[in-house]
């Protein structure tokens, strides 16, 4: 294992965050401040606890899953892409490191921002409304779960982009859409029957679930499940990106 050349795509990708701080962590904090300001304050104040929690309290998780979810598919999508659009990429490819550990650089350095970025809205919240978390050490494994899972999508999705506006694709279109009817700002249970039937076909529903389970111990799915589901989509991100890796798809245009 080539834990130098780990490290300096690592450090690289992080110090990126940092040269760029307003957008990676100020935009997405404040944007998730004004949904506790506009839902958790003005709106909650009038609305009946949900499964005996507060409104405020019961969007947090959803909404640290929201940030976490489009953060983690944009950063990796951005970091490896940036190089195929530059070129790069080749001075990668050619140094002596595996795909494996290209992964693990890239992905590794995502997955961080994106648990950075978690950590100071959880922070923020706690400004906004009072929670507990009944499950400290399951929230912080599943923090990390899904953003490295998400990550990794990520990095697919930036091999896969052949231009810019791909790689906004999938966050914007797809997982906040996706994220918005998962339950992140009510309980399924609240819903018709019907709905809620087509509601579990949503795979953001079972990481919303699981999520909130750990903050509060209750879940609109079972906790197992949402946990497998989890693992099942790491499962198949590893195999895409590794057959990615074996036919060189899109790695060096």
């Amino acid at each position: 294992m080539n834990l130098y050349a780990i490290r300096a795509i690592y450090l690289f990708e992080l110090a990126r965050t940092w040269r760029t701080l307003l957008q990676s962590i100020a935009t997405p904090v404040i944007s998730t401040s004004l949904y506790f300001v506009v839902f958790g304050s003005a709106i909650g104040s009038s609305m009946a606890q949900v499964h005996g929690v507060s409104y405020g309290a019961f969007i947090v998780p959803g909404l640290i899953m929201l940030a976490l979810l489009t953060e983690s598919i944009s950063n990796a999508s951005f970091g490896i892409y940036m190089p195929r659009y530059a070129g790069t990429i080749y001075e990668v490819l050619s140094a002596p490191i595996s795909p494996l550990e290209i992964v693990i650089g890239y992905v590794g350095a995502a997955a961080t921002k994106s648990v950075i970025l978690g950590v100071v809205i959880l922070l923020t919240a706690r400004l906004f409304v009072d929670f507990e978390i009944a499950h400290p050490v399951w929230m912080l494994a599943y923090l990390l779960l899904t953003a490295f899972t998400f990550s990794l999508f990520g990095f697919i999705v930036g091999l896969w982009a052949d231009g810019w506006e791909k790689l906004q694709v999938v966050p914007a279109l797809i997982v906040t859409p996706l994220t918005f009817l998962g339950g992140a700002f009510y309980s399924i249970s609240m819903l018709p029957e019907l709905w809620q039937t087509i509601t579990l076909f949503n795979p953001v529903v079972y990481l919303i679930s699981a999520f909130r389970w750990t903050f509060y111990g209750v879940a609109d799915v079972n906790v197992a499940l949402s946990f497998a589901m989890t693992g099942v989509f790491l499962v198949a991100c590893l195999i895409v990106v590794s057959w990615m890796f074996r036919t060189g798809y899109r790695l060096k245009n």
